[in-house]
C-alpha cells in the first residue's frame, strides 16, 4: 500500500508526524556524504522524470532539487513561468494537464498563490512537491533546517530558536514552527508590529511573539533570520536602514544568545538588512550548510516519494 506521502507528495510539515520527519532526517543524513563526491550517482530513480514547475523566481532550490534528481538517476526538466504557457494565458489546470499527458512521475511546484500544490495534488495522480506556495509553506526548507541543526545539536527538543524579520509573509517561518513544535522547541517570532500579526502566536503550541529582538535573541541556540519580502507587500514598514537598526542581526546581538548560537537564513541574503557581513561570514553562520544539506533533505524526499 502507497503511503500518503506516495500519493500526494510532500505538500506541508503541518500534516507530517514526527516519525516522518524523523524517517527523512534520518534518509537525508544517508545522501550527505555523497554531496562531497560529485561523481557518484544512485540508480534509485533510474527510468523517472521529475518536473520542476516554478511559477516564482528561485536558484537554489530548483538547482537544489535538480541536483537531487539527478544524482538518484533520475532525469529532472525544469520550466520557469515566463517560459512556460502561463505566460500566455494558460489556466494553471491546463498546463499541469498538459504537463500529466507526458507523464512524469512527480512535480516539483512553487507558486506565489498559497494552496496551489494542494489544488493540484486533488486534480493529478501523480506527487506533487510543495516547493514554496505563497506564505503558506516551504516543507523542505524546514527539513533541511533541522538537518543543519542536528549536525550541530544532539536533538531539537528543548532548544530556544528566534526566528526574525518579515514572518507575515514568511512560508520558512511557517513550516519551520511546524516542525520545531513536533519536537518540543522553544520558539520565539520576532519582527516590526506590522510584519507580526497576534495571531501567528496560534500557529502552535511553545510559539510565543517578541516585538524588541534583544528580548527575542536572549539565551537563544539557534537564531534564523528571515528575508524582507518587499514583492509581497504593498508598502515597506521602514527604510533598510532604519530595518537594519531595529531587526538587523548584528555582532553585539550575537553576545546575548548562547556562547555557541547557529545563525541561520533561508537566503537569499540582504547584507546591511537582515543582518551584518560580519554575523554572515562569522563562525556562528551555518548558511552554507543549510545550502549544501538542501541537496541531501530533497534527495531523501524524491526517494520517498518515487523509490
Amino acid at each position: 500500500m502507497k503511503t500518503a506521502l506516495q500519493t500526494t507528495g510532500l505538500l506541508d510539515i503541518e500534516s507530517l508526524d514526527r516519525s516522518e520527519i524523523e524517517s527523512i532526517l534520518e534518509r537525508a543524513r544517508y545522501f550527505q556524504p555523497l554531496q562531497n563526491e560529485s561523481f557518484r550517482r544512485s540508480d534509485t530513480l533510474r527510468g523517472k522524470m521529475i518536473v520542476n514547475l516554478f511559477f516564482e523566481a528561485s536558484t537554489r532550490t530548483r538547482v537544489s532539487f535538480e541536483i537531487a534528481a539527478r544524482r538518484l538517476g533520475a532525469d529532472a526538466v525544469s520550466i520557469a513561468a515566463q517560459g512556460s504557457s502561463v505566460s500566455k494565458g494558460e489556466s494553471l489546470v491546463d498546463t499541469l494537464n498538459t504537463l500529466a499527458a507526458m507523464r512524469p512521475n512527480a512535480i516539483v511546484m512553487r507558486h506565489s498563490a498559497s494552496g496551489a500544490p494542494h489544488f493540484l495534488a486533488r486534480h493529478l495522480s501523480m506527487p506533487i512537491v510543495n516547493a514554496g506556495d505563497g506564505t503558506h509553506e516551504h516543507p523542505t526548507q524546514a527539513l533541511l533546517d533541522a538537518l543543519t541543526i542536528l549536525g550541530r545539536r544532539p536533538k531539537l527538543e528543548g532548544l530556544r530558536v528566534a526566528i526574525i524579520g518579515d514572518i507575515a509573509h514568511s512560508r520558512v517561518a511557517r513550516s519551520n514552527v511546524h516542525l520545531l513544535s513536533k519536537f518540543g522547541s522553544e520558539i520565539v517570532l520576532c519582527g516590526p508590529p506590522a510584519l507580526l500579526p497576534r495571531e501567528l502566536a496560534s500557529l502552535a503550541p511553545g510559539v510565543r511573539l517578541a516585538w524588541d529582538m534583544n528580548e527575542a535573541i536572549q539565551g537563544a541556540d539557534v537564531i534564523m533570520m528571515l528575508r524582507v519580502q518587499l514583492e509581497r507587500q504593498h508598502e515597506a514598514p521602514m527604510s533598510a536602514g532604519e530595518y537594519f537598526r531595529f531587526y538587523g542581526l548584528r555582532p553585539e546581538h550575537i553576545a546575548l544568545a548562547k556562547p555557541d548560537v547557529l545563525v541561520m537564513h533561508p537566503g537569499p541574503i540582504n547584507r546591511g538588512r537582515e543582518l551584518s557581513s560580519e554575523v554572515a561570514d562569522s563562525q556562528s553562520s551555518v548558511i552554507l550548510n543549510q545550502v549544501e544539506n538542501g541537496i541531501a533533505v530533497r534527495m531523501a524526499v524524491l526517494e520517498r516519494i518515487l523509490a
